[in-house]
């Protein structure tokens, strides 16, 4: 497959991450299909992207012709084989589940045509765990896409040793062709590599708080402060979802079996009441505004 013959994308999985991917792709002029097995889900993606482009527009970033355009690209479908079956690009944003994930592989694999490239948008699990779900085990790769897409343009790419050279190099060249950076894990791991640095933080930042040593409102502050972002670690776990953060976590642990890498009590306790984060307005922090995914105190300076 090369870029040339990449005209129509697909996204499988409709949530934080899919609607996103998906808006990316047709405001760069690809058709896209995004499928969820949840009408539910839909409706709640495709009203996340209008509402984003209207706030593009309010903001004068785009033209209301450029709205009408990146909207009509997209289709919105509960059957996987009617959205994906004429796809070239394949991009899987479902759960953060290595068996959720194979039998959508699967799925994939006998809708597509096999030209297609099957990509996995996951913060942990390692390609080769996913391509033996298909048939096409040099197409199928994983793409780690940033939260929101549009702020932090920077998408991480691992294959396994089954894939291609060719796979790998036509999704970098797609990516660029939307406005992302594409940055290459060269072999196979867990977490790629950016993820594993700021996993690092975010479990110190966890294991502090669930320790009693500080609470998340300084750490954010002092990580803010300190290096000068816009966010602190807990406002950027709120807005991942402190669900897919838990699962990325015991990832890790079931593969190392170490203690250290257990996911802290705070995390679980969080998960276990439904505070997830951004996507239920209550994490560590709460927020009256899903859009921007800034709650209260950080909408000036932090205090």
């Amino acid at each position: 497959m090369k870029l040339h013959e990449i005209g129509r994308i697909c996204v499988v999985g409709s949530g934080t991450m899919g609607h996103q991917i998906a808006l990316q792709f047709a405001a760069h002029g690809y058709d896209v299909s995004i499928t969820d097995i949840s009408k539910d889900a839909l409706d709640r993606a495709r009203e996340r992207i209008m509402e984003v482009l209207r706030h593009r527009v309010e903001d004068g970033k785009i033209s209301p012709e450029s709205m009408r355009e990146s909207r009509q690209r997209i289709a919105y479908f509960t059957g996987i084989e009617e959205a994906a079956a004429n796809a070239d690009f394949v991009v899987e944003a479902v759960y953060e589940d290595v068996e959720v994930k194979r039998r959508v592989f699967g799925q994939l694999d006998a809708v597509c045509a096999p030209r297609t490239i099957l990509a996995s948008n996951t913060s942990s699990i390692r390609p080769s765990l996913l391509a033996d779900a298909t048939g096409r085990p040099e197409k199928v790769l994983a793409v780690n896409f940033s939260n929101p897409v549009w702020e932090h343009p920077c998408v991480e790419v691992m294959g396994s040793a089954d894939t291609s050279e060719e796979t790998i190099e036509t999704t970098a060249q797609l990516l660029r062709r939307v406005g992302l950076t594409s940055i290459l894990v060269e072999k196979e791991i867990t977490g790629y590599a950016f993820n594993r640095v700021w996993r690092a933080i975010k479990r110190e930042a966890l294991h502090l708080v669930d320790g009693g040593y500080a609470s998340f409102e300084d750490i954010d502050r002092a990580f803010m402060f300190n290096l000068g972002t816009p966010s602190g670690p807990f406002m950027i776990m709120d807005i991942i979802g402190l669900d897919v953060v838990l699962a990325i976590e015991e990832r890790y642990y079931r593969e190392s079996g170490d203690e250290r890498d257990r996911p802290p009590g705070i995390l679980r306790e969080k998960v276990e009441k439904g505070d997830l984060g951004v996507k239920t307005g209550r994490g560590f922090y709460q927020y009256p505004d899903p859009v921007f995914k800034r709650p209260c105190w950080l909408r000036g300076e932090p205090a």
